[in-house]
Parts: C-alpha cells; structure tokens; sequence
C-alpha cells in the first residue's frame, strides 16, 4: 500500500473516531498488532478497522473474513465493560486458519463521561470537584446565581467546572443534558419542588445514569409524584434514590464520594463490594 493511501485510510478513521466522539456514540477500534511479514495472505502492520455500536465499518485489516470475524468481537467488547482487549484470530475466529498466529487489539472508543449536577449546595459543590479532578467534564447547575459564581469555583482543576445559573432548571438541564449520551446526572437540589423539576427534565433526555439525593421518604415523594402524573414505569425504576452507595458517608465531601463511586461502579459494570471479599470466600 502506498503512503498516500495509508494516509488516508488513517485519516478517515481519525475523523470516524471524531464524528463519533462528537455524537457521544461508542465504537471499537481494531488494529493489527502481530502478523508475520512472511506469511501468505500478506498483511500490514498497524492496519485498523473502526466497528461503531451500529455496526458500520470504517478501513480495514486487509482481508474481508477478517474484517468480518474482527468486528463480530468488537460487537460483543461493545456489549460488555471491557476497554482493550489483545487477541489471536483463533481464540475468536478458529474456522480463519489462515491467519492463525496473527494478533489483534480491540480499544473501545467513548467520550469522556459528563456529569450533570443539579445543586450547587454543599454536597453539589464537592461533587462538582470531585468529578473535575479526576476528569470528568462538569455542569454545575443552580437558581441562586450566588451558588455559581467562578469564585467559588477558582482552584486550577476547578476551572474547567461549567457553572450554569438556571432561570428556569427543566430548560437548563435539558440543555446541559442534550441527547444524554454519556451522561451521568445528579439531582442534589434543596427541595421536593426543585427535585421534581430536575427529575422530569432528566428522564425525558433518557441520560445514562440518574440519582436522586434524600431520605427514602424524600425521594418516594418525588418519585410517587412522577408516577402519578404518568411518568414511565421502568424509567422510574432506574433512577438511583436515595442516590450514592453505602459507605457510612457524613461530610459532603464523604457524600460526593459515595455518589460518584456508584456513578463510576454502573458504567464500568462494579459490583461495589469489596475487593476483599474474594480472601473470605
């Protein structure tokens, strides 16, 4: 293959993997690690083929059957928690004897996780910091403005908050939520009202993650309130209230903790107990 053509090849996935990116969709990128250059068919080094959660497939490893079989397994890395995996052709495909011995690299491809905070209170504020610091983009949204300001929020790492003052909190999480792909939301307002607003506003943009902050008796009262208006069934079924795991949690800072460990522990697909637990089986 020519350099031009490689090149291109390249860059066409590299603007697949931007596009997606953007879209806030999840795809697998699969390169070709290890093949002998003296084997017959000839492949080469560092082809890669891109396998979106569509199924659509963007270059290729050099042969279709490989093509094929690759994306087949890319398809289920999609369906699981995993984010690289290194394989040989016959541990997927061993019907593909003719490239046996070669190896192949699967990287799931996803945007970074955004999370949306609903309260800018004690326990908004340090989970807003909590989330900036180990990289996640933040929207830290609140109605008094006072709650909001860049001050509040100035440390280095802190900067890159989103700070949102909400006239109105269905049409500012909407806009913060967008298609909610990728997306956790919090909801830790300071009232059922403000609770309830949040909530419908969240469900309808159908975000990857929803917790509700309060008392079980806090949160049934939001969540019967939505059923009654008709709110879908599963739908309330997924929202995470009261919201946070289990950890003893008093401080806001020890709160934001529990909040964002269950948060981290759905999209990595963890259990939340302890790693220990394995010693005392």
């Amino acid at each position: 293959m020519t350099a031009d053509k490689s090149q291109t090849k390249q860059e066409s996935i590299s603007d697949a993997i931007r596009t997606a990116l953007d879209n806030g969709l999840t795809a697998v990128l699969v390169t070709l690690m290890d093949w002998p250059q003296t084997a017959t068919p000839q492949l080469e080094l560092g082809a890669k083929l891109l396998v979106t959660e569509s199924d659509e497939r963007i270059g290729s490893l050099g042969d279709r059957d490989l093509d094929s079989a690759t994306a087949t397994q890319a398809v289920k890395l999609l369906s699981s928690r995993e984010q690289t995996k290194m394989s040989k052709v016959e541990e997927f495909a061993p019907e593909l004897t003719r490239f046996h011995g070669a190896a192949v690299l699967f990287e799931r491809i996803e945007a970074e996780l955004r999370l949306v905070i609903a309260g800018a209170g004690h326990v908004g504020a340090a989970l807003a910091r909590l989330g900036a610091m180990i990289g996640y983009q933040v929207t830290l949204i609140d109605d008094r403005a006072e709650f909001v300001t860049r001050d509040l929020f100035a440390s280095e790492r802190a900067q890159n908050i989103e700070l949102v003052s909400a006239a109105d909190w269905a049409s500012s999480m909407r806009q913060a939520i967008a298609n909610g792909r990728g997306v956790a939301v919090a909801i830790v307002t300071r009232g059922h009202k403000q609770d309830e607003d949040c909530l419908r506003a969240a469900m309808a943009a159908n975000p990857d993650y929803i917790g509700m902050i309060g008392s079980k008796r806090r949160t049934n009262i939001v969540l019967d309130k939505l059923r009654e208006e008709g709110a879908d069934a599963d739908a309330l079924k997924r929202v995470r209230a009261p919201i946070g795991l289990d950890i003893g949690a008093v401080s806001p800072e020890e709160v934001a903790l529990a909040i964002l460990a269950e948060i981290i522990a759905e999209r990595r697909g963890g259990s939340g107990a302890p790693l220990s637990n394995w010693r005392r089986a």
